[in-house]
């Protein structure tokens, strides 16, 4: 029998995991999932935002795998730093593949960034999306207006989040305390800002579209910042997705026509020219801008962010004019990607943010290190959608299988388990997660939702304890 750990059980880990019980090359392999949290499935839990049920059910699939009678789930398992070194691993597993991520964010580093008020977008995720380590989260709700810098996905669904009304929230799993922080947000304007033009934004077109459905809101686009991108008077030579958000933004930009030249401050003054807005929420979205500077106000807090405006410099990029506007925030959330950290025990490339690999063989000074590999983003960076770790996983199973007959032959203790307690950790096994499972149904119905997430660490591990009883 072949004894594989698998670090991380987000996307990458499980699909790791279903290559190498799947296959029939190798028919005796037993793989133990680990992960640092209580619960499965990584960013599907912690990461897709609450309104997207399409997506979080994704979930079911990781779920069919986990329960394999050759996969075991282990959560609660603190490998790196404080935890388990790839040493410690390597004695109780034949391999160890370690699928932990990118862990951070990038920075803007500009003057300001550290400010209260100033966040990043990650941290407003993981507030919302009940992780753990985010149950103290606080962002200042009050704030009138928000900016958020980049335009991705993650920085659609912040701003989406901020503009959608608690009441649509309440439907989902959002946790009781972030909803009850979003009902009481006064936030009345969302900026999403970027520094190059629509035809280079990184969103896709379904979650764009999905900003102009929000009952309480509406989309506001500056006719004037479109036209300075050179593929929008022209999109027919752009990729599909780039071509359709570009037609998006053209039409609402159709809508706010007037908003050119009305000025960076805000308010209901930045939309169609002449009537009072119905709805009580707007989505700027902004191209063009480059942000300096992060200003903060007397009491330490935010007072806005300046922007340099910028112009298309022939080559694909962007060049400063010298031309400077501040937009108006008490709330800044960052979203400009995310980048890999170093791990405990393992080579690092700093500059890529990954783990320098061959296939998925982690190398050591450019040679193979038995039994160590590496899949998902820590291997090729934060790149892709989900459904990208599927053949980024199957590359590295397939080393792992191809190394096989030479791993199986070192010898094993009889019990991993065992050995992870004897070493201090406290592993949560599967029937700990249902448990926790079931108190999150009971929790949404006592306070009459649907299921509602436990945002906190002992609240889990008391729940996985009630399961493993």
């Amino acid at each position: 029998m072949l004894r594989v750990a698998v670090i991380g059980s987000g996307p990458s880990g499980v699909y790791t995991a279903q290559a190498l019980v799947g296959q029939e090359a190798v028919p005796d392999v037993e793989v133990y999932v680990l992960d640092r949290l209580p619960c499965p499935y990584g960013l599907v839990r912690y990461g897709v935002a609450p309104d997207h049920e399409k997506i979080k059910s994704l979930q079911h699939n990781l779920r069919t795998v986990l329960e394999h009678p050759r996969v075991h789930f282990l959560g609660n398992v603190d490998v790196g730093a404080g935890g388990l070194d790839p040493r410690q691993l390597r004695r109780l597993f034949h391999a160890v593949v370690y699928c932990v991520g990118a862990a951070t964010d990038r920075h803007l580093g500009v003057p300001g960034e550290d400010l209260p008020g100033s966040h990043s977008a990650t941290n407003f995720v993981s507030w919302y999306s009940a992780h753990p380590d985010a149950a103290d989260g606080r962002f200042p709700l009050a704030a009138r207006s928000a900016v958020v810098i980049g335009v991705g996905n993650v920085a659609v669904d912040v701003a989406r989040i901020l503009a959608r009304g608690a009441d649509e929230l309440a439907r989902t799993d959002v946790p009781q305390g972030a909803l009850g922080a979003l009902a009481e947000s006064r936030v009345e304007d969302v900026w999403m800002v970027g520094r190059r033009g629509p035809s280079q934004a990184k969103f896709t077109t379904k979650e764009l579209r999905e900003l102009g459905t929000l009952p309480g809101a509406e989309v506001v686009v500056r006719p004037g910042e479109l036209a300075l991108d050179p593929a929008y008077g022209d999109s027919a030579g752009l990729p599909a997705v780039n071509r359709r958000n570009v037609e998006v933004l053209r039409g609402w930009a159709g809508q706010t026509a007037g908003a050119e030249g009305t000025g960076g401050q805000g308010g209901a003054a930045d939309g169609a020219p002449g009537a009072a807005h119905a709805k009580h929420r707007r989505i700027h979205l902004r191209f063009f801008l480059r942000p300096v500077e992060i200003i903060g106000d007397p009491d330490g807090g935010v007072r806005g962010v300046r922007f340099e405006r910028t112009v298309p410099d022939g080559s694909g990029g962007v060049t400063g004019t010298g031309q400077y506007e501040e937009i108006e925030a008490q709330l800044v959330l960052r979203s400009v990607g995310y980048k890999g950290t170093p791990q405990p025990g393992l080579p690092f490339d700093a500059a890529t943010g990954t783990v320098p690999h061959a296939e998925g063989r982690v190398l050591r000074d450019g040679a193979p290190s038995p039994g160590e590999y590496v899949a998902g983003w820590i291997k090729r960076g934060p790149t892709g959608v989900i459904g990208t770790n599927r053949p980024c996983a199957k590359q590295t199973a397939a080393a792992l299988l191809a190394d096989a007959e030479a791993l199986a032959r070192v010898p094993l203790p009889d019990d991993p388990v065992a050995e992870l307690r004897r070493a201090g950790q406290r592993p949560v096994r599967w029937p700990g997660w249902l448990g926790i499972e079931a108190a999150e149904a009971a929790l949404g119905r006592e306070l009459g939702r649907t299921t509602v997430k436990i945002a906190d660490w002992p609240g889990l591990l008391v729940a996985a304890a009630d399961g493993e009883r």
